[in-house]
Formats: structure tokens, C-alpha cells, sequence
């Protein structure tokens, strides 16, 4: 029996930690502490749900970046890329992201991480029509996504 082609060997979503919904938060607080001093109430009530939900809706889009393998496809973000055109796969921790996010990187490569997930897996693109050398992926799963990448890239 085969899987449908879009079935998913594995989802993960990159989403802020709950710290930063805390400082967004405390944000809100602050806001609304300015213009209450200054201002008539209902005017920094109305800021503070202005500012509110402009700091939520930032921290949802944010922390809304998938990382997901199915079938067919590796996406990371808004990016996809076909399996076939991934070559060797491999899973950093915490120094190796940040030696290949840092001083070791390549221009040309594409990222797609966050500074709250240390963990990342570097994808080999073999595609020749396309310049980018690999794909750095993060993670806090590197092991999961590197063996879901292995077991669905064709032979």
C-alpha cells in the first residue's frame, strides 16, 4: 500500500517561545502605562490593544515558519524544494549551527532559522540550475528531521 504524496514524515513549526510573548506582554503594560499618564483612559486603553495585537500579530507571523518533509518535498518557510534535488543530510547542534550560520557560512546558501531554535540540519542541494549549495534548516529535532529527510529522498 503507498502513501498519498502529501502525506507529512514530519511537521514542525518554529514558534517563539513563551518568553517572548511575555516581553510583547510586558510591552502591551508599558504602553498603556505611557499614554495613561499622559492621556484621557479610553485613549490608552485604545493604544495598548493597538499595540497589543500589532506585537501579537508580529510574534505569530514570526513564529509561524514550518519546517515540513513530505513525499515529494522538503519546506522550509515559504521555500520548497523537490527531495530529488536534496543530497547529504546532516544534523548540528548547537556550535556546528551556529559555525555554519556564522563565520563559516556561504552567501549563496539559503537559511531558514530562528535565534531561539539552536539546533538546525544542513540539506546538500545537487540541483545544477540551482546556485545555492545547501539549505540550513532549523530545528529543535535535528535527528527526526535528518532521518525523515533520509528515508523519503529517492534512491
Amino acid at each position: 500500500m503507498t502513501s498519498p504524496p502529501d502525506e507529512h514524515a514530519y511537521v514542525e513549526r518554529l514558534s517563539v517561545p513563551a518568553s517572548w510573548w511575555l516581553v510583547g506582554a510586558f510591552t502591551t503594560l508599558t504602553l498603556w502605562w505611557i499614554f495613561v499618564l499622559a492621556t484621557p483612559s479610553w485613549f490608552a486603553i485604545g493604544a495598548a490593544v493597538v499595540g497589543g495585537v500589532a506585537i501579537g500579530a508580529g510574534l505569530w507571523q514570526y513564529g509561524s515558519a514550518r519546517v515540513e518533509v513530505t513525499r515529494l518535498h522538503l519546506r522550509a518557510g515559504t521555500a520548497r524544494i523537490a527531495l530529488q534535488h536534496c543530497g547529504e543530510v546532516e544534523a548540528l547542534d548547537v556550535a556546528q549551527t551556529r559555525a555554519l550560520h556564522g563565520p563559516q557560512a556561504d552567501a549563496r546558501a539559503f537559511f531558514c532559522v530562528r535565534p531561539y531554535v539552536h539546533t538546525a540540519v544542513r540539506v546538500e542541494i545537487l540541483d545544477p540550475r540551482d546556485p545555492t549549495p545547501y539549505w540550513l534548516v532549523g530545528s529543535r529535532h535535528p535527528q527526526r528531521l535528518a532521518t525523515a529527510l533520509r528515508s523519503r529522498r529517492p534512491s
